[in-house]
């Protein structure tokens, strides 16, 4: 199949997929629309004929003048009236059907399992295009659809009646719409392609625009005078935008503006033509009325339906890329034969490699490491060792590139990635915070519980934050953000609270705890942007909760991770060494150098004491 061909048959697979979508979001409203579009493209036809049927009857003998007359104003009134309707169920049809499509693009995405997509600048912008389509694109396909329906109707309709006239007139009208449409198609094309072209421009324009308006980075925006500058990059990608845009409308208006006199041209001449043939006796008043109305109208309805189809056609192009995304298959192979994972095993990772393409460095080389059931695991070392890899794979975030990852000898590729995430319990370095009220912050960590106080509390207690929300201004329905109010405080919209650092860390910690059943917890940085005492409080706390349970705790902080059964230090993408902390303090490897970089503010204590650390 040709390359034309292959577009025609995207194009009407991406129209079919439109308009079942329209049918299966309304189907009642899109019957309705469709009769009202039928009854809208025949009206101006009876319309003309109906005045033709009154002129002539008037300068004749015509005893259905009075009846013509009569249905005449009917269909004037109808004509009037179906606008509105037509308009109330075009609203309606739209916001069904963007309904339906953005909850199925989401749907999608949230079916992705891993992450590798969105840290894709190809799929983001295409996925970007893909939500500006599911607001409004398949309501647009629909209602340009029907458009062109409506003009194809009236098209025809004048045409029958311009040809009973003068066919040759009729030949010339029709031959004159022909360079408009392939026109506007042309157009359409350029416009689609503009709009993929431009999406990394204008995502970067809404990136810069984002970080003005955040409140996360209006302090260092302020202090170091970034404002002018990040102002200045969004108005140089507005520009750039704006001049692309600029060049095709020009285009568009040189093309346009060359068509509609050819189309006048044509119109005059015909006009004369009919003109001629009333005064010579062969036409009458009624002919002139209905040519005059048939060849504005022909013309009319050809120019709305290039311009229908060329706008349809575009917005078919624009629905393609989310089509592209809800036809994604899986970003990670589902098992094809699910196993469940057994309740005590050890984890295993046996000779794992990985790196996030081929293009990119490795990340893990070889580990082989046995996490034994019920330890507790420490990983060190320094920053772009792998440790934060290491708990994606484990996570099934990312599959290894080679290698795998056993939990009581189950491969995870053989385990749905949901179950397995069920039975972690993670504190990520780059935890969220969320503008929800503080209890439902918590209660995200496990939905059955969000509504279940109880368990919310006792998680916030074991993570040493439920003082901390207790004193917020309406506990834990306390709203953690000044970007939203809660409807109860519409009238004081300045209630809503900060949180510091260390007390987002509680919170995301408490969100981790609140999977107490869980077989394994993962926490990354626990501890980070905590002080000294609280640092302590935290890991007294975990110590506690990690007594029987499968854990591995990842720290910059040495002196946090002495107590582990195994400690693990990573150096660019090997495992260096491991064993418990007096293990490796007396090897005087890798990781004592970096215990005793970290004591140095202690040596002169240790000296005087003649302690170990």
């Amino acid at each position: 199949m040709t390359a034309r061909g292959e577009g025609l048959r995207s194009r009407l697979g991406e129209l079919g997929a439109a308009l079942r979508l329209g049918w299966q979001a309304a189907p009642w409203l899109l019957l309705g629309y469709t009769a009202l579009t039928v009854a809208t493209a025949a009206a101006p036809v009876a319309t003309a004929w109906l005045t033709k049927v009154v002129l002539d009857g008037l300068t004749g003998e015509n005893d259905r003048v009075m009846t013509a007359a009569i249905v005449l104003v009917s269909v004037g009134a109808l004509t009037l009236a179906m606008p509105h309707a037509r308009r109330y169920l075009r609203a309606e049809l739209g916001r069904s059907i963007a309904l339906r499509t953005q909850d199925r693009l989401y749907t999608t995405v949230n079916g992705f399992t891993g992450l590798s997509r969105f840290e894709d600048p190809a799929f983001l912008d295409r996925l970007r295009l893909a939500e500006q389509a599911a607001r409004h694109t398949p309501g647009q396909i629909v209602e340009g659809t029907f458009g062109i329906a409506q003009s194809v109707i009236t098209v025809l309709g004048f045409v029958a009646s311009l040809a009973v006239i003068s066919p040759i007139i009729t030949v010339a009208v029709l031959g004159a719409a022909v360079p408009t449409l392939i026109a506007e198609i042309s157009l359409s094309r350029r416009r689609a392609r503009l709009m993929w072209n431009i999406s990394p421009v204008e995502r970067r324009e809404i990136f810069y625009g984002r970080l003005l308006g955040d409140v996360q980075a209006a302090k260092e925006i302020r202090l170091f005078g970034l404002g002018d500058f990040l102002r200045g990059r969004m108005r140089a990608e507005r520009l750039r935008a704006n001049g692309q845009h600029r060049r095709l409308d020009r285009r568009e208006l040189i093309i346009q503006a060359a068509l509609s006199l050819v189309s006048a041209g044509t119109a005059g001449a015909g006009l004369v033509m009919a003109i001629g043939a009333a005064l010579n006796g062969s036409g009458t008043a009624g002919d002139i009325s209905m040519f005059v109305v048939a060849v504005a109208s022909v013309q009319t309805s050809l120019t709305s339906l290039a311009e229908q189809a060329a706008y349809t056609h575009q917005e078919l192009l624009m629905f393609g890329h989310y089509l592209a995304v809800e036809r994604l298959g899986p970003d990670l192979p589902p098992p094809a034969r699910p196993r469940r994972l057994p309740r005590a095993g050890d984890i295993e990772l046996r000779d794992v490699w990985f790196r996030y393409s081929e293009d990119h460095p490795w990340i893990l080389r070889g580990v082989d490491l046995t996490i034994p059931h019920g330890s507790t695991v420490a990983l060190v070392g320094l920053n772009g060792a792998g440790k934060s890899t290491l708990v994606k794979l484990l996570c099934r975030f990312y599959e290894p590139t080679s290698g795998s990852i056993h939990w009581g000898g189950i491969d995870l590729r053989d385990v749905p990635a949901v179950d397995l995430r069920k039975r972690l319990g993670v504190v990520f370095q780059d935890y969220m915070s969320y503008d929800f009220t503080a209890a439902e912050n918590i209660g995200l960590g496990d939905l059955t519980a969000i509504e279940d106080r109880e368990r919310i509390v006792a998680a916030a207690e074991r993570a040493g934050v439920d003082d901390i929300v207790r004193r917020l201004p309406h506990g834990y329905d306390t709203m953690l953000s000044r970007t939203f109010f809660m409807e109860t405080d519409r009238d004081d919209p300045v209630t809503g609270v900060v949180l510091s650092g260390g007390q987002w860390q509680r919170l995301a910690l408490a969100r981790a705890l609140l999977r107490d059943d869980c077989d394994m917890m993962i926490l990354d940085e626990p501890s980070a942007g905590l002080d000294a005492q609280a640092e302590h409080e935290i890991h007294h706390r975990l110590r506690l909760l990690r007594a029987g349970r499968t854990s591995l705790l990842i720290s910059h902080r040495l002196g946090a991770v002495r107590d582990a059964d195994l400690i693990v230090v990573l150096e660019d993408g090997r495992i260096a060494e491991r064993g418990d902390h007096h293990e490796l303090y007396r090897a005087d490897g890798p990781y004592a150098r970096l215990f005793r970089l970290q004591a140095d503010g202690y040596r002169d204590e240790v000296a005087a004491t003649g302690a170990e650390p």
